[in-house]
């Protein structure tokens, strides 16, 4: 009895099936180029799990995007820092930073923003935003090109601060949150609450 295979080990052998392919074939039968199946071919709950798995994927890259934001976001505030201190330091000017930008650029060729303006945005960045907290908790939720807008649109700490938390409350894009600084959204908001 212990050579002979019982019905349920035969049950689970692979039925071999065929599948549907382009091209040639080579000598030995096998498929050079297989196409997917027709969808009304394929399992009841294909369509559930391919939907789970595209969300899963969609998750995933989004969380990978804001966790590369976030670092990038400290990265500059971090070479801004740098700047700063060493303007205050040692009187690096213009030239230095152009150098700088060269030089890092030389170092990092695949990366971009490295730009002697891009610089000069980072050490303004680290100067509007001396507190490391809020860089570690506000900032990294907005993409750079918001921490510029906030730079070039707003002076005061205070307004430059509730821009951003709206900002990343409501998702504003670039062009959403500049719309809203000029249509000077804070002071609206102020005279509501002043009214209710």
């Amino acid at each position: 009895m212990a050579g002979k295979k019982t019905r349920s080990e035969k049950d689970r052998r692979p039925v071999p099936q065929t599948r549907r392919t382009l091209g040639r074939t080579r000598a030995d039968g096998q498929a050079l180029f297989p196409v997917a199946p027709p969808k009304a071919e394929l399992p009841n709950g294909y369509g559930d799990a391919l939907g789970e798995l595209k969300a899963r994927i969609q998750q995933a890259r989004l969380r990978a995007v804001v966790v590369a934001n976030a670092a990038m976001i400290q990265l500059y505030w971090e070479i801004g820092r740098t700047i700063l201190t060493r303007q205050a330091a040692e009187g690096w000017g213009a030239k230095v930073i152009d150098r700088l930008s060269v030089d890092l650029r030389d170092a990092f060729p695949d990366m971009a923003g490295l730009s002697p303006r891009n610089l000069c945005y980072m050490r303004d960045f680290a100067s509007a935003w001396p507190d490391p907290d809020i860089v570690q908790r506000l900032l990294p939720n907005l993409p750079w090109g918001q921490n510029v807008v906030l730079l070039d649109k707003l002076c005061d700490p205070q307004t430059r601060l509730w821009y951003a938390s709206q900002c990343a409350k409501h998702g504003w894009s670039r062009n959403i949150l500049a719309l809203q600084i000029d249509a000077r959204a804070r002071l609206n908001d102020m005279r509501g609450r002043n009214t209710q």
